[in-house]
C-alpha cells in the first residue's frame, strides 16, 4: 500500500471509528499532505499524488511506504526548521506521522515503524492568558442589545464566561441540551465525550431572552427567520451559527473594545477557570466543568493567577508576616 492510501484510510478510521472531530481531522490531513508533498519533491522532483482526505481512497499515490526512510523523515524535519517553522508546528507534524505509522503497523500495512527512532523536540510550556473581571465586563458590553443579533452575541459571551465552553462545544449546542429549570447544559466535548455543566442564572436568562425573542421567527433586514429548530445559536440566515462565525464576531467585539489582540474565546475559558480557582473552587471540580481528561491540564491554572501567587508567597515567606 502507498502512503496516500494508508493516510486516507487512517483519517477515515479516525472519522468513523474514533469519532474524532472534523477540526482535528482537517489538521491531520494538512500535516500529512505537507509531508507527502515534501517527500515526493525530494524523491521524484515533483508532487503528483491526490490530496489526502478522510475517505476510503479510490486512487493511488506515487509514494510507496517503503520509499519513506528514517533519513527522509529527518530531512523533512530539517526542512521545517530551515523554514523557521514554530516548535508547536514541528511537534504537530511529528505527531501526525507518528499516529499514522502506529495505525499502519496495527493494520499490517508495514512491518516496521520508522518513527520509533525519531525524537520530538521539547514542547514549549506556554501559560494560558487570562483577563480581569473588569475587562470581561468591558468586552461583554460591546454588543448592541437593541438588536436581535446583538442579543445573541451577548448570550454567547455570557455563556463562555459562565461555563468555560470551547468554541466547538458552544456552536454545537441544541435546545434539548439546555435544561432551563435546573440551569444545566449537556456538552459534547472532545472525542464526543459527554458532560453536564451548570450555568449561571445570568447566562440562562440571556439564552432564554434570545430564544424567546419574537424576531427569531421573523424575517427582517438583518436576518432570516429560524430554519434550524434544533440549534440554539443561529446565523443571519436562520441556520446554525458556525465556529468560524462565532470567532469572527468575537474578533469584531474585541477590536471595538480596544483590549489586547491576544484575547480569544479560549481566553475567556482560561479566565473563568482562573477566577474559579481564585475564589476557592477545587481543581477536581474545575477539571470536571472544563472537560479536561487529565488533572495535570487543569493544574496549570495555579501558575497563572497573580492573586494565588501572592497568597502562596505571603503564606510561605518567613518575613512576609
Amino acid at each position: 500500500m502507498d502512503f496516500f492510501q494508508a493516510a486516507c484510510r487512517f483519517l477515515f478510521h479516525l472519522k468513523i471509528v474514533k469519532a474524532v472531530s472534523s477540526h482535528t481531522i482537517r489538521g491531520y490531513a494538512l500535516d500529512l499532505n505537507g509531508f507527502l508533498e515534501f517527500a515526493e519533491q525530494e524523491l521524484f522532483g515533483k508532487s503528483e499524488s491526490p490530496l489526502i482526505r478522510a475517505e476510503l481512497p479510490t486512487l493511488s499515490g506515487k509514494l510507496a511506504i517503503p520509499d519513506i526512510s528514517k533519513r527522509l523523515i529527518r530531512r523533512y524535519l530539517s526542512h521545517l526548521y530551515e523554514k523557521k517553522a514554530k516548535n508547536r508546528t514541528v511537534l504537530r507534524r511529528i505527531s501526525a506521522l507518528r499516529s499514522l505509522y502506529k495505525y499502519a503497523v496495527k493494520e499490517k500495512f508495514i512491518a516496521e515503524n520508522p518513527m520509533e527512532e525519531i525524537d520530538s523536540p521539547k514542547r514549549e510550556k506556554r501559560l494560558p492568558v487570562s483577563i480581569s473581571y473588569a475587562q470581561v465586563e468591558h468586552l461583554f458590553a460591546q454588543p448592541d442589545l437593541t438588536s436581535y443579533l446583538g442579543l445573541r452575541d451577548r448570550a454567547i459571551l455570557e455563556l463562555f464566561y459562565s461555563s468555560g465552553l470551547r468554541l466547538s462545544e458552544l456552536a454545537g449546542l441544541n435546545r434539548r441540551d439546555f435544561d432551563e429549570k435546573k440551569r444545566v447544559l449537556r456538552i459534547f466535548g472532545k472525542g464526543k465525550k459527554q458532560r453536564q455543566t451548570p450555568i449561571t442564572q445570568t447566562a440562562a436568562q440571556w439564552i432564554l431572552d434570545y430564544l424567546n425573542h419574537p424576531e427569531r421567527h421573523q424575517e427582517t433586514k438583518e436576518h432570516k427567520a429560524e430554519s434550524d429548530a434544533q440549534a440554539i445559536f443561529l446565523n443571519k440566515w436562520g441556520k446554525r451559527l458556525t465556529v468560524r462565525s462565532i470567532d469572527r464576531n468575537f474578533s469584531d467585539y474585541l477590536k471595538a473594545s480596544g483590549l489586547s489582540e491576544r484575547i480569544t474565546p479560549h481566553t475567556i475559558r482560561h479566565t473563568i477557570a482562573t477566577h474559579w480557582l481564585e475564589n476557592g473552587m477545587d481543581l477536581k471540580t474545575i477539571q470536571m466543568l472544563l472537560g479536561h481528561s487529565s488533572l495535570s491540564t487543569t493544574t496549570i491554572y495555579t501558575h497563572v493567577s497573580p492573586k494565588l501567587k501572592r497568597e502562596v508567597y505571603d503564606k510561605t515567606h518567613p518575613r512576609a508576616k
